[in-house]
């Protein structure tokens, strides 16, 4: 099969971090169809040597499980290719029409790995010079609009150029090994699916934390809205659906996004008393991460020293249905925090009657950690060993760890490698559907409502600590505490 690959934004952040690495693997594993091309494309003044070459010395800053040799990128750079144009001009679109007309490939993939606001003018021009044809798909990275209103906007234009199985709307945690073996655990396992539900389950926990601040970003994460809108309402909330959701009738694409759907019109609305007592918003400031001193957020370089955008929020979230009714799901994320995690906690409720001796309060628990490694824990509680009397007849906690990098060694992917496999072979399994991200965007809607008209409800916490004490008195009242409180 004969594919281009065409990254629109070819020299920003993205593609040098993360796209054109997992393409880079693709081709390493033999996992790319053949006879393939890979177009980059940016107003940088680039001829392809040269961007080979910028590329090159990008990647010596990567961190890689499997170092490269020269001999295999030079093997790749054989693929590249680069065009300098400025992609806002119909001039560009038809330059880029001329490239693809080259040849007649079987698949063309067009990546907008570009600002969401670029997507409906550049879509728009795509099918004014025939880039909408059946063999096109596009890739659009999120945050796909800033609310309800522009979220439609954009995909109004894009659908009217292009048919909804050509386009792919990203969430690359979807595609990390973690979230594709909960699938694998809840639905080809009967193990869990028993005790998947209210009876047995006090709450969930959903985790993304990052230690890093705003880095180079500062003005683009101001002026986008802040961990509510780069967090939330998409990467937080599909998690929320992988693990809540009914088991779909089959892993076809809309089999698996018709219950994520469902959970989605589930959640409870959120009323201005749940804003006000269930939702955490804050912002870092100055305080030190690894022995270092680290600046707050509005020091960043290009945020405002008066912004109120927040870098933390905490949701305790309810999902109006039978499986879930009264089981709380605890969300937060946020940058400047103590460590870099990222994992789901499924908390099962205590044992009825306890008769051993052992850790007071304690609950089973399995863990599915996404980063920094991927993993999945079960705990449990075992008889200590008989080393000295006061252990004797006492329970301990143990793990049963599945570690995927031990398990399955160099043969694990990337979630952006898994993610453009799938975008290759036409698989939506792993992508969002437009009403996802509607019903995504009306479940915040209130919270964005009440965030303008009170700015004061920011709370400010050092850096390099877990976020403002309420994100724990909240999960307090419900008699839970976060992993690390434990």
């Amino acid at each position: 099969m004969a594919f281009d690959l065409v990254f629109l934004g070819g020299t920003g952040d993205l593609a040098w971090r993360k796209l054109m690495p997992a393409v880079f693997q693709a081709f390493r594993h033999g996992a790319l169809p053949p006879d393939g091309r890979v177009l980059a494309s940016s107003r940088e003044t680039l001829d392809r040597a040269q961007y080979c070459a910028w590329l090159r010395a990008r990647f010596d800053s990567l961190t890689w499980d499997e170092p490269f040799t020269e001999e295999e990128f030079a093997a790749f750079t054989s693929l590249l290719d680069f065009i300098s144009m400025d992609i806002t001009q119909p001039e560009a679109h038809q330059a880029l029409a001329d490239w693809v007309n080259l040849r007649d490939a079987d698949t063309v993939v067009i990546y907008l790995a570009v600002a969401p606001a670029l997507f409906s003018g550049l879509c728009t021009g795509l099918g004014r010079v025939g880039l909408n044809d059946k063999r096109v798909r596009v890739v659009l990275e999120k945050p796909l609009g800033y609310d309800l209103a522009s979220a439609t906007a954009i995909n109004d234009a894009v659908s009217a150029v292009l048919k909804e199985h050509q386009i792919f709307r990203i969430d690359h945690y979807l595609g990390k090994q973690s979230v594709q073996n909960l699938m694998a655990l809840r639905f080809g396992n009967s193990l869990f699916e028993p005790l998947w539900r209210r009876e047995w389950i006090e709450n969930v926990q959903i985790t993304i934390a990052e230690d890093l601040g705003v880095e180079q970003r500062g003005g683009y994460y101001d002026r986008s809205g802040g961990a509510l809108r780069d967090m939330m309402q998409n990467h937080m909330l599909q998690l929320l659906c992988m693990v809540a959701m009914e088991p779909p009738a089959s892993d076809d694409a809309d089999a698996v996004r018709d219950e994520k759907l469902k959970v989605l019109r589930s959640l409870k609305p959120l009323s201005a008393a749940d804003i006000n007592n269930n939702v955490i918003r804050g912002q870092y400031r100055a305080g030190r991460i690894q022995g270092g001193t680290v600046p707050g957020y509005r020091e960043e370089d290009g945020v405002s020293p008066a912004s109120h955008t927040e870098t933390f929020m905490a949701i305790r979230a309810e999902i109006e249905n039978w499986r879930w009714a009264g089981v709380p799901f605890f969300l937060r994320t946020g940058k400047r925090l103590a460590q870099r995690t990222a994992d789901i906690v499924v908390n099962f409720r205590p044992v009825p009657h306890p008769i051993f001796a052992g850790p007071n309060g304690f609950q089973n628990r399995l863990v599915i950690r996404l980063q920094p490694s991927d993993s999945i824990e079960l705990e449990l509680l075992a008889k200590a060993s008989n080393r000295s009397k006061s252990e004797q007849g006492r329970l301990v906690p143990v793990g049963l760890n599945l570690d995927f990098k031990e398990a399955f060694g160099t043969q694990t992917i990337e979630a952006y490698e898994r993610l453009l496999r799938k975008v290759l072979a036409g698989r939506l399994d792993l992508f969002v559907r437009f009403d996802e991200q509607q019903a995504a965007w009306r479940y915040v809607a209130p919270i964005i409502e009440s965030w303008s008209n009170d700015p004061d409800s920011l709370r400010l916490y050092n850096a390099g600590t877990w976020g403002p004490p309420a994100a724990s008195a909240m999960l307090a009242r419900d008699g839970a505490a976060w992993p690390e409180e434990r």
